[in-house]
């Protein structure tokens, strides 16, 4: 997303609804736009930092019927995570009404938020437990024609505390009462957490919204439309058509059967069924199912989780009744289409996209285009990382970085100041939510403004994820050499049969998050005999999760280095129960595959390599052919100025290294910025950072696998920034050619 100074006010985003595409595929764009039109153009993207100090911004135009001008019209994008329960015959309030629930609040003072809800705000109809603008527990009620009439809570609930909540309203008396109760409270309070009051006896007007969990209905017609976000966790709402007494509220637990209920429920909502899918399950005779949108957190603790019970939900659910709704979930944009793109028959396999311009603002919608489905393959597949593209999108760097209260003066793109300014955006996996806790899902059907071509890190003033990538495309166009481009997710959902026919399998310049079955893939193309050259850092490190079904991933961080962490109990996978972290606690260190492993992480400038006495075996000669024996490799780059920059790997035979594995070369020490991983540190300190720790290097490494092939990894996300240096013409090309070139030909 570039911007021309006039063009200020111009807002131009969009998405496609898949990350890869065949030739013959059809793909839908997803536009929104405040000019009156837009011009799309598809192109082909060869190599994106526009640095003067490099060949400088790439891209071919493809003709192509989309090239055209269209009519520009705003899409919004509706965040906020809720559960719905469709209205029904049965769902009626009768002579009366009591919610119940435990919740955990998180934000209790940011506004109206909703509970348990059949409310509609624009028909002023309905009733509702809510949280109102104090954090008091609230309720509303619509009766006869009279406007909605609201009972208060008198005192304000507390953040991060579980609380059972309940209210009740009869229509015979006009009674109605709120009560509440902290869980394990301590020093005992003995104020007075229950609020009657009398409201006129009069039939409730019923609400054709249906009910609603952490919200409420905006407006129903001629769309529902939701407001009222409740940021917290909620266990085991429930609803009764009548007006239960204190005693038979409390004598009504998460674990009651519901046979044994004094008076029938109307709904009784378990959070701890289904965990791994999208819907809600009603254990009340009616079964009024219901559906949780935009992504609410699973698999989370509730109100009855003691910290004893730290297997998986999926052994033991009783203490995973509730859901963690917040004000910024998404899971689908849920944009109209705009237009659609078939790949053409003919088209070769690549880098490609479509480029938005309208009013001087551009926008490019990446989309891998993958080799025919039955046909020639090349003799190189590109594996472009785009779970870890997904994994970062939006990513709001000028509020977690840095945390500056202004922009003036600064590094950022037109992309971060959006980012930061536009929470609708959704957030990445390195945020937080707006409550403070950790995000575990991220979607890919919304706008990508961390995803261009032309996108830099801050931090580094570096290009970084699909930028970064774009080195290694145009170097291998540089040097004529023929490849294909699969997606993450084909090897995920095809395993090895994405990667069968390919003898060189290279990875982008950050292969972060990778999925059990994309490991499981990538070891059975190393067992046919593949070759692998692993042109990155930070590879095959953290344990991600996706779903046939679901355009999110699933990331939970507990050991490793990251800017989240999962809380207690909260570790296992929800989409599939798997437990969550980085590879190295599963078993599966990347050193195993790859030789390297995460080292460390830091800023320019980056570091050269020295050769390591194993560089001069026989067995490694190939690789240095046409380089000197006391040459610095990589003491230059576009990205952190050298090959050994921003985040590093090295050998660690005790972690799964091969030993036979040849380190090759090593980086030169290192400046302070970089420190050491998070997971291999004891004591923090200063002693763990830069040329102090002797842990803090990248290194060149090489290895025969007994499958029949090799690997050869060199163990930095910068080392992708150097082979253009010099008009391709360097050692950190020279040496990647040769390790392919030899590759190729085995």
């Amino acid at each position: 997303m570039t911007k021309s100074a006039n063009a200020q006010e111009t807002l131009l985003l969009g998405y496609a609804n898949r990350p890869g595409a065949a030739p013959g595929d059809r793909v839908s764009f997803y536009v929104s736009c405040s000019a009156e039109r837009y011009e799309a153009q598809f192109v082909r993207l060869i190599h994106g930092d526009p640095s003067p100090r490099g060949p400088g911004f790439k891209e071919e135009s493809i003709a192509h019927a989309v090239n055209q001008s269209y009519p520009g019209s705003v899409q919004p994008i509706h965040i906020g995570s809720y559960g719905k329960i469709p209205n029904g015959p049965k769902l009626r309030a009768g002579q009366g009404i009591s919610l119940q629930a435990w919740i955990y609040p998180t934000t209790p003072h940011k506004g109206l938020q909703g509970i348990i809800t059949d409310w509609c705000q624009a028909e002023d109809a309905g009733y509702g437990m809510f949280l109102d603008e104090r954090g008091c527990l609230a309720l509303a009620v619509a009766t006869g024609s009279a406007p909605t009439e609201w009972v208060h809570g008198e005192r304000p609930l507390q953040a991060n505390c579980w609380y059972f909540v309940a209210a009740t309203f009869d229509v015979s008396s006009g009674r109605a009462a709120l009560y509440h109760r902290q869980l394990n409270k301590w020093p005992p309070d003995s104020e007075k957490a229950a609020v009657e009051r009398n409201l006129p006896a009069r039939e409730i007007r019923e609400c054709e919204a249906g009910v609603c969990f952490a919200a409420f209905t905006h407006e129903h017609k001629p769309k529902p439309v939701f407001g009222g976000f409740f940021n917290g966790k909620i266990d085991s709402p429930k609803l009764f058509n009548c007006a239960l007494s204190a005693n038979e509220l409390s004598g009504v637990s998460a674990d009651t059967d519901p046979a044994s209920f004094a008076k029938p429920a109307l709904g009784w909502w378990d959070f701890s069924q289904e965990i791994s899918g999208r819907r809600i399950v009603d254990r009340s005779a009616n079964q009024y199912h219901g559906t949780l949108v935009n992504m609410p957190a699973r698999a989370v603790t509730g109100h009855n989780w003691n910290g004893e019970m730290l297997t998986s939900f999926a052994q033991d659910t009783r203490a995973y009744g509730a859901v963690h709704f917040h004000d910024d979930d998404l899971e689908d944009a849920g944009w109209q289409e705009s237009f659609t793109v078939q790949v053409p028959e003919d088209l070769k396999s690549g880098v490609y996209g479509v480029r938005l311009r309208a009013n001087g603002v551009e926008f490019y919608i990446p989309l891998i285009v993958k080799p025919k489905k039955s046909g020639p393959k090349s003799k190189v597949v590109f594996l472009a990382p785009t779970i870890t593209w997904q994994a970062y999108t939006n990513f709001n760097e000028v509020s977690n970085e840095f945390n500056l209260e202004s922009t003036e003066s600064s590094p950022w793109l037109p992309e971060d100041l959006f980012i930061a300014s536009h929470p609708e955006v959704g957030i990445s996996l390195y945020d937080h939510h707006s409550d403070g806790s950790t995000p575990f899902y991220s979607t890919r059907l919304r706008p990508n403004l961390s995803g261009g071509p032309k996108y830099k890190y801050a931090a580094l003033d570096s290009p970084h994820l699909f930028a970064a990538d774009l080195y290694i495309i145009d170097w291998l166009e540089q040097k004529g050499i023929e490849f294909d481009v699969i997606t993450d997710e084909d090897l995920h959902f095809d395993g090895a049969a994405a990667v069968d026919g390919y003898q060189v399998l290279i990875t982008g310049a950050h292969p972060e998050y990778w999925t059990h079955d994309m490991l499981d893939g990538l070891e059975r193309f190393l067992n046919r005999g593949g070759n692998l050259m692993y042109l990155g850092g930070n590879g095959l490190y953290w344990v991600t999760s996706m779903h046939a079904e679901c355009p999110v991933i699933e990331v939970r961080r507990s050991m490793g280095t990251g800017l989240t962490r999962a809380p207690e109990g909260e570790l296992f996978h929800s989409t599939t129960g798997e437990m969550g972290g980085i590879w190295r606690v599963r078993g599966r260190a990347p050193q195993k595959i790859l030789g390297v492993g995460f080292s460390a992480q830091g800023g320019a400038p980056g570091s050269a390599y020295r050769r390591e006495p194993d560089s001069f075996h026989p067995r490694a000669a190939f690789i240095f052919e046409g380089v000197g024996k006391d040459e610095l490799i990589g003491n230059f780059g576009l990205n952190t100025g050298a090959a050994a920059g921003f985040e590093i790997d090295r050998l660690d035979y005790g972690l799964g290294t091969p030993s036979h594995t040849l380190a090759l070369a090593s980086s030169e020490p290192h400046h302070d910025s970089y420190w050491h991983v998070v997971e291999e540190i004891s004591i923090p300190g200063i002693h763990e950072c830069g040329a102090k720790s002797r842990k803090v290097k990248a290194h060149l490494a090489y290895y025969e696998h007994p499958g029949g092939g090799a690997v050869f990894s060199v163990g930095s996300i910068a080392w992708s920034g150097s082979l253009s240096h010099n008009h391709y013409s360097n050692n950190v090309s020279t040496i990647t050619e040769n390790v392919l070139r030899k590759f190729m030909s085995r």
